[in-house]
Order: C-alpha cells, then structure tokens, then sequence
C-alpha cells in the first residue's frame, strides 16, 4: 500500500514538474510582453555587433524612402500594421515581407529594402500578430500568420490591381510562414515566394531549443506545451508543418539558408526544399548562422535572388 502511494506522489511530482517547466517556457515564448528581442539575438548565436555599421546605413537610406503605416483586420479580428514603401516610382512589382520571431517589418528587412527599392519594387513590410504595432496577445508561429498573409495579399491587390506581381520573402518565423502560406490557394499574382532560414513546425524548432540551448527532453514536455499553446493561443505546435505544406505548393521558391545555423539547423531547409513540389532553388550560404547570410555574402545572396526573380517575373 505504502509502494502505492508512494508511486502515485512520484507521478504527481513529476506531473507537477512538467507542468511547471511547460508554463514557464510558454510564457516566455508565446506571450507577446514576454518574448524579448534581445534574448532572441543572443540564442540565434549570430554576432550582430559585427554588422552595426552596415546597418545603420542601410536603415538611415531605407527611412529616408516614401512610406506610411496601413493596417488591415484578420480573419479574428485582429488590427494588423504593416509599413508600406511606395519605392522611387510606382511599380505593379511588390515584395510582402515577414520577419522573424520578436522582430518587427522594418527592423526585420532593413538590408533587403536596399536590394528590393531601387530596382523599382514596392515593399510591404508586415508586423505580424504579435508583434509590433500589430495587435494580439499570443505569437502565432506561421500557423496563425499564414491567413494573415492572405489577408495581406488581398490588399495589395486591391491596392495595385489584381494585374500585379507579388513576391513573399520571409525569414526564420517569417520564412516559415511563408511557407505554410505557400500550401494554400493563391492567386496568380503571387510569382515567387523567398524563404530564409525557414523552420519545419514549430514543434521541432521548439524540440531543437529544448535539447540544444536548455539540455532538457523534449517528452513529456512538448505534449504539455502544445495541449498548453491549442487551451490558450488557438493553434497546435504540429498544426502545421511547412516541409507538408510545400508538398501543395505551385507557386516558384527560392530557399536560402546558413550551415551553421544553431538556432534553426540547416536540416530542416533541405528536408523542406526535398519535399518541395513547385519549381525550386536553392542557396546555402557557408559558414553563415541564423539570418545571417545576407550580410555575410551580401553580392552572392543578391545574384542569387536576382537570377530567381529573374526567372518568375
């Protein structure tokens, strides 16, 4: 009887123990005021300080650009911003942007901007949920966000006309939601999608995290966390899977990727790019890690995505 009971404390213990690491990391991960900026940089292990300089031009050139906030509703009623940059000459070729996780649009394509505006695109650059001036409380990872881009697609055509050619580039979290986008109907607007350092689910970046940064298992906690994320956020962590989505695709994509990315391994961009239905490409940058390979090959990452566009538009 003793054995019994004692057996049963031990389960609740650890039951206990789960839940409590689980609410702990869903806290600091999935709740909007939660999840710093900072302590992304540091956990992508990208030294940025080494590209300050770099990016204090670009973004002073980029901000001196024509451009205004505009702002859309989401399919649940959510006040989405985005930063609309009209370019240096009306143009039916625009980019829709998707940053990475506790960015923001602006902050999150300041090196792009200098590729995209003066080759005569237009460029709308999104604060997705969560983040920025966008309004809601609970970070959806690509699997929220990818209705949104439909959302924001619907309105640049409505903005440009349905005769328009619309590009989406991504990186990380924005990468993906790009990519899961990429497994819905869109209209033949859309030419070409461009995926930096895309993650599969987020529940294998969230699973990469747990063993590599904390050195904890990803079981039991990863069931708790995504019973924890579909009770509150609305979504589960394996709801979508971008290496899935791609199978739908139909629409041309470049993928870009480091191979010493820690924070989103470069696995996950050849298990997506291998599943891939569409017409494909891709870069592998060497020795570049998360999100880094545009300012690291800054001439190589450009001629390459000047040869994809070159190609779908």
């Amino acid at each position: 009887m003793k054995k019994g009971w004692k057996a049963l404390f031990g389960v609740g213990v650890l039951a206990a123990v789960d839940l409590g690491i689980t609410e702990y990391f869903f806290q600091r991960t999935m709740i909007r005021q939660n999840a710093k900026t900072e302590r992304t940089k540091e956990m992508s292990g990208t030294d940025w300080d080494s590209y300050m300089p770099k990016i204090a031009k670009w973004k002073k050139w980029m901000l001196e650009q024509p451009h205004e906030d505009v702002y859309i509703q989401s399919d649940d009623g959510l006040r989405l911003h985005g930063t609309y940059f009209t370019g240096q000459e009306k143009s039916k070729r625009v980019v829709i942007c998707f940053h990475g996780y506790t960015s923001e649009g602006v902050s999150g394509f300041i090196g792009l901007s200098n590729y995209y505006l003066p080759r005569g695109y237009e460029m709308l650059l999104v604060d997705q949920r969560a983040h920025g001036k966008s309004e809601g409380d609970y970070i959806g990872f690509g699997c929220l966000d990818r209705k949104d881009a439909l959302q924001w697609i619907r309105y640049t055509q409505d903005r440009l006309g349905d005769d328009c050619q619309i590009l989406l580039h991504g990186t990380s979290m924005g990468a993906a939601t790009v990519l899961m986008t990429s497994g819905l109907e869109l209209p033949s607007s859309v030419k070409g999608i461009i995926s930096d350092c895309a993650f599969t689910s987020a529940w294998d970046v969230f699973t990469h995290v747990l063993k590599n940064t904390y050195h904890l298992p990803a079981r039991p906690i990863m069931e708790t966390a995504d019973k924890m994320v579909k009770a509150r956020a609305g979504y589960g962590l394996r709801e979508c899977d971008a290496a899935e989505e791609v199978k739908k695709a139909k629409v041309p994509i470049l993928f870009i990727h480091g191979d010493e990315d820690s924070f989103v391994p470069c696995w996950m961009c050849e298990k997506i790019y291998a599943n891939c239905a569409s017409q494909k490409e891709k870069l592998i940058v060497h020795g570049a890690g998360h999100c880094e390979s545009h300012y690291m090959a800054t001439e190589e990452v450009e001629n390459k995505l000047t040869e994809f566009l070159d190609s779908v538009l």
